[in-house]
C-alpha cells in the first residue's frame, strides 16, 4: 500500500522556501506521494479553511518535480469544473512528462459557491461538468503528442452519484476524511454499486486526516487519536484492500502553516511505526 501525504500550498505560513522543506522532508521520510490541494480563487468561504497565499497545484508541483527524484506527484482534489478539459489534460501530461510519469491527477466536483461564482462556473452542474472534463481528458490523452503516458485519475466524492462516477471514469476512488463508520458504510454501498454497474470496483485511495493524540479518541475520523489508533487505522485500510493512503497533516488553522515541524514530527512518527 503507497503512503503520500497531503502537503498544505496555502496559508500564512507557506512559501517557496517551506514548500521546498515539505518536500525534501516528506521524500527523505519515504513516503510514496506528495499531494496538493485546489482553489483558483481565495473567496471568502474558501479563505475561511485555505487563506492567501494559495500555489496553484500545477504550477507549485511543476516546480517541486525539479527538486526531487523518487516521490510521485499528484493533486487531492482538483477541481474539475474549474479549467477547460483541454487545458487540464495538456497541463497534467505535460507534468507528467517533465517529472518522468510520476503524477496522479485526483478530481473533485467542487463545494465553494462563491468561487464558482467568481470563475462563472454554474454551481448547479459541476457533476456533469467533472463527467464531461474526465471524458475528454482521456481522449485527449490517446493522442500520442500529448506524451501522457499513463497518467492515473483518483475521483472524489461519497455521494451515489460520486461513487458511480468513481466506478465508470476513475482508476481510483479518492474519499476525504471520512469516519471509520462512514468509511465501511461508504464502502458497502461502493462495492454494490459496483455490482448494480456491472464493472470491477475500482481501487481505494482514501485521504485521511492526521491528527495525534496523547490520549486515544472514541468520538473519530480515520487518523485521528493516538499513534497506535492512527497506525491501527492504516493496518486496516491496507487489510480493506487500499491501493494507497494520503496522510493529510492539516487539520483547520491556517496559522498551523506556521509550523510545518509539527506536522513533519508526526509523519515522522508514523513512517517509523507502520511498515
Amino acid at each position: 500500500m503507497l503512503i503520500g501525504v497531503n502537503v498544505p500550498n496555502f496559508g500564512p505560513g507557506t512559501s517557496p522556501a517551506v514548500l521546498r522543506e515539505w518536500a525534501r522532508t516528506v521524500e527523505g521520510l519515504g513516503f510514496d506521494l506528495l499531494m496538493m490541494s485546489d482553489h483558483v480563487v481565495v473567496t471568502p468561504d474558501v479563505a475561511e479553511q485555505y487563506p492567501a497565499p494559495f500555489y496553484e497545484p500545477f504550477t507549485a508541483l511543476s516546480w517541486l518535480a525539479g527538486v526531487t527524484e523518487r516521490i510521485t506527484l499528484g493533486t487531492t482534489v482538483l477541481i474539475a469544473p474549474y479549467r477547460h478539459p483541454l487545458l487540464v489534460a495538456r497541463m497534467a501530461a505535460n507534468l507528467a512528462d517533465l517529472s518522468g510519469g510520476r503524477f496522479v491527477l485526483g478530481l473533485g466536483i467542487g463545494w465553494a459557491r462563491e468561487e464558482f461564482a467568481a470563475l462563472g462556473v454554474p454551481f448547479e452542474r459541476r457533476g456533469k461538468l467533472t463527467d464531461e472534463l474526465i471524458t475528454t481528458v482521456r481522449e485527449a490523452w490517446r493522442d500520442e503528442d500529448y506524451r501522457a503516458g499513463d497518467i492515473p485519475i483518483w475521483v472524489g466524492g461519497h455521494s451515489d452519484s460520486g461513487l458511480r462516477r468513481a466506478i465508470r471514469l476513475g482508476d481510483a476512488w479518492h474519499p476525504l476524511r471520512q469516519t471509520p463508520q462512514v468509511w465501511r458504510e461508504t464502502l458497502a454501498r461502493l462495492e454494490r454499486l459496483s455490482v448494480e454497474e456491472n464493472r470491477p470496483r475500482p481501487a481505494l485511495a482514501p485521504r485521511i486526516l492526521l491528527r495525534l493524540t496523547d490520549q486515544p479518541l472514541a468520538d473519530r475520523r480515520l487518523g485521528e487519536g493516538t499513534l497506535e489508533q492512527v497506525v491501527g487505522d492504516l493496518r486496516q485500510l491496507r487489510a480493506d484492500g487500499a491501493h494507497a493512503v494520503v496522510l493529510d497533516p492539516f487539520v483547520g488553522d491556517p496559522e498551523e502553516t506556521r509550523r510545518p515541524d509539527v506536522a513533519w514530527d508526526a509523519l515522522a512518527a508514523v513512517r517509523k511505526d507502520f511498515r
